[in-house]
């Protein structure tokens, strides 16, 4: 199967971990945008071309997202919030869900604002036995 990492900047550092376990279980591994370079974003923040490289961003999970048979969401805590998903996270499981493509989360649906729309995209809850991507 061709999946696609997606979570927050904050978890890039889970990437490999992630990615050599699928692997290892026969699967094809797409990472997300910028992940072995996180900073880059920085460098656009404040500008009038930091709107021209987040649609860029979207245009290009959206691409990926095309392309593979599912996306694992890794949802950790972050600074206080569990389970956490932010905006990009969010928009990339919405066309991951548009596109009719498997969502799978490591972790539980965050209990956010969110939560409604998340628990309509249907996600299947791994944890840490990636067996039960199929």
């Amino acid at each position: 199967m061709k999946i696609l990492l997606i979570c927050s900047k904050a978890f890039y550092d889970k990437l490999s971990y992630y990615k050599q376990k699928l692997e290892n279980l026969g699967h094809e591994v797409f990472m997300p945008n910028c992940w072995d370079a996180p900073e880059t974003e920085a460098k656009y923040r404040g500008t009038p071309e930091h709107h021209l490289f987040k649609a860029k961003m979207y245009r290009q999970s959206e691409e990926t997202i095309k392309n593979v048979d599912a996306v694992l969401v890794l949802n950790f805590n972050k600074n206080g919030q569990e389970n956490y998903i932010g905006g990009a996270t969010f928009l990339e499981i919405y066309d991951a869900f548009r596109m009719n493509k498997k969502i799978y989360f490591v972790n539980d649906i965050p209990n956010n604002m969110l939560k409604d729309e998340l628990i309509g995209f249907n996600p299947t809850i791994v944890g840490e036995n990636l067996n039960n991507i199929v």
